[in-house]
């Protein structure tokens, strides 16, 4: 897959990494997560990447305002297919469940997609609502996530993953930290000492 060896820089840090990195931003207020998911979006649009974002919370008038004093056109950019914005249940609770296998089809379909039109890269960030902890399919949340490091070896989409602080428990934020691989601290990214493999995670869950 040509985009395993493209480096990326999420914006929100100075870092870059290779595409395909699967990371967990647990935030504590909306300052937190509105910023970094601007920045991700522009970071990924200046260079050229296909990029998502599945939110809830994203006033897409802001973000045109936002992406215009950087020189980017937002209604150009969804024409084209490069940056497209949906709500985050319309994602994640299709039908009113939770559905890991239907989501990661999705996440695979974008990467085979943007290969096939030539973007060096793809990516997404998207927040998970803590709805998802009583809805069906919701107990696979961890599983999912798990998942999707596996599907991204072989298809390699940059995904951050957003978590409200105020809205998951703290022994839930502890499970969802260990199926990333990579955490955010203070603004930086590293590797997540608490992580567990695919294999062995998906061997225990079995």
């Amino acid at each position: 897959m040509p985009h395993q060896h493209h480096t990326i820089s999420l914006g929100f840090t100075g870092q870059t990494f290779p595409a395909g990195v699967h990371v967990c931003q647990i935030f504590s207020n909306d300052e937190e997560r509105l910023s970094s998911l601007l920045e991700f979006l522009r970071s990924g649009l200046v260079a050229g990447e296909r990029t998502a974002c599945f939110s809830d919370n994203l006033d897409e008038h802001d973000l045109a305002k936002y992406l215009n004093r950087h020189g980017l056109s937002s209604d150009a950019l969804k024409a084209s297919g490069a940056l497209s914005c949906s709500g985050a249940r319309a994602v994640y609770f299709q039908d009113g469940r939770f559905d890991p296998e239907r989501t990661l089809g999705m996440l695979r379909q974008y990467h085979e997609d943007s290969v096939a039109h030539n973007y060096p890269a793809a990516r997404v960030i998207g927040e998970m609502s803590s709805e998802v902890q009583n809805m069906p399919g919701g107990s696979r949340l961890l599983e999912y996530e798990s998942r999707v490091s596996l599907l991204l070896k072989d298809h390699p989409v940059t995904a951050v993953c957003q978590y409200d602080a105020n809205a998951f428990d703290g022994a839930m934020l502890m499970k969802i930290l260990k199926v990333h691989p990579m955490m955010v601290i203070r603004g930086v990214v590293v590797r997540n000492p608490y992580y567990i493999a695919p294999s062995e995670f998906l061997a225990r869950e079995c």
